[in-house]
């Protein structure tokens, strides 16, 4: 496997339409579960969806990054500022900021979710793409990146894993920092 792991702008936007297929992974999510509010999601069609996902890649902070094999789109994983994905950052969430914390900030980062291609689940590219995360972050002036995975899933092909699993985070060196929910505990990693 030759990985090649970049932020997802416009020219990329492609590959990424590649890796989510017709349906836009994840049900038609187009990765708006945490960038918009329930109401304004519900009232999205998938286009529109996919069209906000779109507008976010011609952003100057891209929304994540996509994983390539040899040019053949894999992985994704959605890596931002927490002012990126509000919803992340609610009071009722298991991933709300720590108490003063403000999820304004733009060195507060968070990976908030992944999607991998089936056949290639289990084979070890969320890690990677944490990693590369955790890189692009700190690049773009992160100081604290923060995930908040599963503990347990069904198996690691499970596409309950589109949070991460908190192996992987461990491996990567994100301590858990609250746990608001058992097994999902909020974990931080201090880059700077």
């Amino acid at each position: 496997m030759t990985l090649d792991i970049r932020p997802v702008t416009s020219d990329l936007w492609p590959s990424l339409e590649t890796l989510f297929g017709p349906q836009g992974a994840c049900y038609g999510c187009w990765c708006s579960y945490f960038r918009l509010a329930p109401k304004q999601r519900d009232a999205l069609s998938r286009d529109e969806k996919k069209q906000h996902l779109k507008q976010a890649a011609a952003a100057e902070v891209p929304p994540g990054l996509i994983a390539l094999d040899d040019g053949v789109p894999v992985g994704w994983v959605q890596v931002t500022p927490r002012a990126h994905v509000p919803r992340w950052n609610t009071t009722r969430t298991v991933s709300r900021p720590l108490e003063g914390d403000d999820p304004a900030d733009p060195g507060l980062w968070a990976i908030s979710c992944f999607f991998v291609q089936s056949s290639r689940r289990g084979q070890g590219l969320s890690h990677a793409l944490v990693n590369a995360a955790v890189a692009h972050a700190r690049q773009s002036g992160a100081r604290i990146i923060e995930a908040c995975p599963v503990e347990h899933a069904r198996h690691s092909r499970s596409v309950g894993l589109l949070a991460g699993s908190v192996r992987v985070f461990e491996k990567a060196g994100f301590e858990p920092v609250a746990e608001r929910k058992p097994g999902r505990p909020l974990m931080r990693k201090v880059l700077a």
